[in-house]
């Protein structure tokens, strides 16, 4: 079964009174040639030629596909392309599979409700650009145009809840490689693509999928390993490319200042290619279990002692959050997360925060390494001190694992904090340097302020490579893990043990022992005095 066009997409697309003005040009030739094969039309020996090298398949289908995935580079045009196919399958196509009342949905579904919003909008844009497809819109607002065909085109976010129970000639899921994944979400893409799926059967639909590329996993990385080339099932196309293959108006300037900003990034972002060297820190399952179900906030407890975490924000585009924790049995116990979304006043901000932190007895809030100097000057104004972390995100995240893995954290029912914690991820380059944050177009705001008021309540790790082998020692600068009161050791061979796998493994009692004992002999060799007196583990 597959959709009843009323005209072929090849016509509208070489008529200006339909989709002529949507994607003219040599620069949109590829999708073009895409958007006709995907709909079941002939190409031409030198579009079949162009076919092949994005397709890796000999030649076009000769019917309409059931699913399209097209992997492309930033700027390269796809969210424009898929707008065609809304505007041409909503207008150009008979819907008389719909009963007496009923209307059709496509859903223009993505990772966040800005994410589809533009996609949306490109869809807006191509219709409002056609003088005939123009006047088949009936009504139109932020969420939804409505059309005269009785097709609804909507923008949601990807939830594979509320995808259900809809009538689809046409299902758009944008940038699905930044939607969760099986590995660490209980709305991952692979539940959000099977809930709607049924929804195409009734119409004879079509999926179509786009997205830059980014880590080898969930559907995307799994159509394109499965089905790119000659080896995949004909009804399902996957096209590839980099973006200036897919649009070549783009700047060389560009693609070289992405390449020299992050190479690593800019493989997948504008070079098209999927990424080795990704993985989730935390899996869906961890983070759930760490949070205490309707528990918001806890009140202040005259048993404990408090500690807070900030991540500042100037307003314009990050959040503001804030954190406050304690220890109790062992167990970092998140008491309160506070999130101030853009825009908003630093300042006005800062002083709410501050409040927060006396309420809990809190004198010193520690943050961010924030660039600007005005979070110490501000907090100090409003009567708390505001030191700066010594770690980084990306190493306040790598210090927190074990207290998620253990089951030493207990954090509010906030669904915000949930999400980032689940999406964050492990980097790892060529060259073997770990980072640790979220993925693009991410947030990780709250996230960080709860890990860092955990590891400031209950410590686990001192530095980037090693857990804590002892208890914290109070120092003149903080905390220091040796009674002299020098930092925890920063060497990559002291306190690190591998397992016959390669993976890091516990230490034993005595190898902390022994690595303690060498630690202490370096720090006197360096110093040039004896060795500090030390009861080590043993």
């Amino acid at each position: 079964m597959a959709l009843i066009k009323r005209t072929s997409m090849r016509d509208a697309l070489s008529d200006p009174k339909l989709l002529g003005n949507a994607i003219p040009g040599d620069s949109w030739r590829v999708w073009r040639i895409l958007l006709i094969a995907a709909l079941g039309e002939a190409l031409t020996d030198e579009e079949r030629a162009i076919y092949q090298s994005f397709t890796g398949r000999q030649a076009e289908p000769g019917f309409q596909l059931d699913e399209f995935y097209g992997v492309a580079g930033r700027r390269s045009g796809k969210t424009r392309a898929a707008g065609v196919a809304a505007a041409f399958v909503g207008c150009l196509c008979k819907h008389d599979y719909l009963a007496s009342g009923e209307r059709a949905t496509i859903p223009v579904m993505a990772a966040s409700q800005v994410q589809a919003n533009k996609a949306f909008e490109a869809v807006l844009g191509v219709l409002e650009d056609s003088p005939v497809l123009s006047r088949q819109i009936d009504t139109s607002n932020s969420e939804m145009i409505r059309l005269k065909t009785r097709v609804d085109i909507s923008v949601r976010p990807a939830n594979f809840r509320t995808i259900r129970g809809i009538t689809s000639p046409l299902a758009i899921g944008d940038e699905t490689a930044f939607w969760h994944n099986d590995e660490t979400s209980a709305n991952s893409d692979t539940d959000i693509l099977n809930a709607v799926r049924p929804s195409l059967a009734t119409s004879g639909g079509l999926l179509w999928v786009i997205s830059s590329p980014w880590a080898k996993r969930g559907e995307l990385w799994n159509a394109f390993k499965s089905h790119h080339g000659d080896k995949g099932e004909p009804e399902i196309l996957v096209a590839k490319g980099a973006s200036r293959e897919f649009n070549a108006t783009l700047p060389e300037r560009v693609i070289k200042q992405a390449y020299s900003r992050d190479p690593f990034r800019a493989v997948a972002e504008y070079g098209g290619n999927f990424l080795d060297g990704i993985s989730a820190l935390l899996t869906a399952e961890t983070v759930d279990r760490a949070i205490d179900a309707d528990v918001i906030e806890r009140p202040f407890d005259e048993r404990f002692k408090y500690v807070a975490f900030t991540d500042p924000s100037g307003g314009s585009s990050d959040s503001y959050t804030l954190a406050i924790a304690h220890a109790e049995d062992g167990v970092a116990v998140v008491d309160l997360l506070a999130e101030t979304k853009p825009p908003f006043n630093p300042e006005t901000v800062t002083k709410q925060y501050a409040e927060i932190c006396k309420r809990y007895g809190v004198t010193a809030v520690a943050g961010d390494n924030y660039a600007a100097e005005w979070p110490k000057s501000a907090w100090r104004k409003n009567g708390v001190e505001y030191r700066r972390s010594t770690r980084t995100a990306s190493e306040i995240f790598d210090n927190a694992v074990p207290l998620f893995t253990g089951d030493k954290i207990a954090i509010p029912d906030n669904p915000t904090a949930a999400k980032q914690l689940t999406a964050l991820e492990r980097r790892t380059s060529r060259g073997g340097k770990s980072l640790i944050g979220h993925p693009p177009g991410g947030h990780d705001d709250l996230a960080v302020s709860a890990c860092g008021a955990a590891l400031l309540a209950c410590p686990v790790k001192i530095g980037k490579d090693f857990k804590l082998a002892g208890p914290l020692f109070p120092t003149a600068n903080g905390f220091s893990t040796s009674p002299n009161g020098h930092a925890a050791p920063r060497a990559d061979e002291l306190f690190v043990r591998y397992n016959a796998m390669g993976n890091r493994r516990e230490l034993t009692r005595q190898e902390k022992d022994d690595d303690w004992r060498e630690f202490d002999r370096r720090e006197a060799e360096a110093a040039k005095r004896p060795p500090v007196r030390r009861t080590y583990f043993g």
